[in-house]
């Protein structure tokens, strides 16, 4: 894995304080390991919707890492709920489950972004420096395809 300049928090240039939320306990040690190589912390962890909101007020991290598919709770409501209650929340949805319908909805819901799995180090990084980078909640449908080429 190449060296990463290491992501810090704006307003303190403390380290980034992460939420890592998957059903999978190897998915959860992989995401922090490359949470660690871009300079992270790891703020907590989880293994269902339930479990991630309890943790999201408990300790307040700086970005959410949510798994879509997880039991007793679906990644999509925990983002709803989370932003509900945060809704300067920045909660970047990771799955295998590459359907166009849970990305939109999780979008809706108001997480900020998404990324595929099986999870390459330098995308996951690109994304989260631009999460951290965008100040304002998530893009409304009318700005989304304004882009110019």
């Amino acid at each position: 894995m190449k060296p990463f300049t290491p992501l810090t928090r704006k307003q303190d240039s403390n380290p980034v304080r992460y939420l890592v939320v998957d059903d999978s306990v190897f998915a959860r040690k992989s995401l922090a390991k490359m949470i660690e190589s871009f300079g992270g912390e790891l703020a907590g962890e989880a293994g269902d919707g339930c479990t991630a909101i309890t943790e999201y007020t408990r300790t307040s991290p700086d970005i959410v890492l949510m798994d879509i598919t997880m039991p007793q709770m679906e990644g999509i409501e925990a983002v709803e709920r989370i932003v509900r209650q945060h809704p300067d929340a920045r909660i970047v949805m990771v799955s295998s489950v590459g359907y166009q319908d849970n990305i939109l909805a999780a979008l809706q819901k108001g997480a900020r972004h998404f990324v595929q799995k099986p999870v390459k180090p330098d995308v996951l990084y690109e994304i989260i420096r631009y999460v951290l980078n965008d100040e304002t909640p998530a893009q409304t449908p009318a700005t989304v395809g304004e882009a110019r080429s």
